[in-house]
């Protein structure tokens, strides 16, 4: 089974951020959140099993996407 790799959207000074989960610098910085959702699908996308986890300008998670055949069989 392969390890997910998980990408955060998040809001960063006046832009969005793209991060990998567990790493302490950002990937990607850009002045749109949905530039920074295209831009962390487009990652996630590249790798066997990815999620994207979009959170709000408050920080709250707004939504996920999964890709890649997700090995959990709960619904979420």
């Amino acid at each position: 089974m392969s390890d997910r790799t998980v990408f955060h959207v998040t809001p960063f000074h006046n832009g969005w951020q793209v991060k990998p989960e567990g790493l302490d610098e950002q990937e990607a910085v850009v002045d749109t959140k949905e530039r920074a959702i295209e831009l962390a699908r487009e990652r996630a996308q590249s790798h066997d099993l990815a999620q994207v986890i979009v959170h709000k300008q408050d920080g709250v998670i707004e939504t996920e996407y999964t890709y890649g055949e997700d090995p959990r069989h709960i619904p979420g």
